[in-house]
């Protein structure tokens, strides 16, 4: 694939966004494009994943989204095998005796509206979002392009060893990494490698190591009560939003940790059905996060403490549903350096940055995790865009 083609891919890719566990076109255009390379095995779809996966949006979501992959000219015969929302895929290089490396690229969009002015590439270059309410916000479709290239480049080199590249679904709602470490596709992986886009280094930089990733836990928390009318019978009722609105005040309420830094937020609210009647369901979701695993655990153990409690002040029943969650996780020291030494002996690289720290999280520090317990060393890495546009 040139560089030309790979720019069309990207963009291609751009024009479809799709949310986790229905990246139905983008699995099908990823596919497409390692059948006509020289692979040795590759999995798709439920191949390279566990069961148990959370956030699963229901079934007619996940066929409206199939339908637009069809209608944009995804392989039905690829599709098809990717049921229940089981997407991504893995290819596989084996080259004789040697050390086992992945790389792990995202393949998700947000659910976020494009922007449609001048000062947008995307829009006026004609290859902004076909999906609306939805797009590539945080760099994903370069991502998965990066994965082919590294491909490409590999099947032209010689080395020992086997390359795994994972194009793994569903990483903006923390869903996807932790269903593919359970399948046991990377028990035997011995260097990890993640890759990140951007966040706010130019062109022609490269950060050879990530730290600070912090823990996250997103849920959603419903709580039920009674209906009744509120001018006639106000005292029969048992009020959902009422409980809702004393959750949220007092999550906001718990006090940061002296060990670390703490993060909780209430991203939606909703609930009621009409000014006259009391809420019988009222639903809120939202993320705590922690420099550390155990930071966010405690914290998580609070939250949950104050939504438990707010429903009983107010006569309501309630439901914690965890959406998503990732552990905290530190990208190795050696593997920094040879990441800094090859990036620093690359003709299109400007800048090395040995480290910096996310600010964010990412579940690709499952597979860290999970590479580091089994003896293995990991690394995730930031970019500014080289060859993408």
């Amino acid at each position: 694939m040139s560089n030309a083609e790979r720019v069309d891919f990207r963009r291609d890719l751009h024009q479809h966004p799709e949310p986790a566990w229905c990246e139905y076109y983008t699995t099908a255009r990823i596919v497409d494009a390692l059948e006509t390379r020289g692979i040795d095995r590759m999995l798709v779809g439920p191949e390279i994943l566990q069961s148990g996966r959370r956030g699963v949006p229901s079934t007619s979501t996940q066929q409206e989204w199939k339908e637009q992959a069809l209608e944009a000219g995804a392989r039905e015969d690829i599709v098809s095998r990717l049921t229940d929302g089981q997407t991504g895929a893995m290819a596989v290089i084996e080259n004789g005796p040697g050390p086992t490396v992945a790389l792990r690229v995202d393949i998700d969009g947000l659910p976020i509206t494009e922007d449609t002015t001048d000062e947008h590439r995307p829009s006026t270059a004609g290859f902004r979002s076909t999906h609306e309410g939805y797009m590539h916000a945080c760099g994903h479709d370069g991502h998965a392009t990066i994965g082919i290239g590294v491909l490409d480049q590999l099947l032209q080199s010689e080395f020992n060893g086997t390359v795994k590249i994972i194009f793994q679904p569903g990483e903006e709602q923390i869903v996807g990494a932790e269903p593919i470490v359970h399948a046991g596709i990377i028990d035997d992986v011995d260097y990890l490698y993640a890759t990140h886009l951007g966040l706010d280094h130019p062109t022609g930089t490269i950060v050879a190591g990530i730290s600070e990733f912090l823990a996250v836990s997103q849920f959603e928390t419903s709580f039920y009560g009674s209906a009744a009318h509120a001018g006639a019978h106000p005292e029969s009722g048992e009020n959902a939003v009422q409980a809702l609105a004393a959750a949220v005040q007092n999550l906001y309420a718990i006090p940061r940790h002296s060990e670390g830094a703490t993060r909780v937020n209430v991203g939606t609210v909703s609930g009621g059905t009409a000014t006259n009647i009391i809420p019988e369901s009222a639903t809120i979701s939202g993320e705590i996060r922690g420099e550390t695993t155990q930071l966010m655990e405690s914290t998580e153990t609070q939250a949950h403490q104050i939504m438990e409690s707010a429903a009983r002040m107010h006569d309501c029943e309630m439901e914690i549903d965890t959406m998503g969650r990732a552990p905290s996780a530190e990208s190795d020291s050696e593997l920094i350096e040879t990441v800094a030494t090859v990036a620093g002996e690359t003709a299109q690289v400007e800048s090395v940055v040995r480290r910096d720290s996310l600010g964010g999280s990412e579940d690709a520090t499952h597979m860290m995790r999970h590479v580091q317990e089994n003896g293995g060393k990991r690394r995730t890495s930031l970019s500014g865009q080289i060859t993408l546009v």
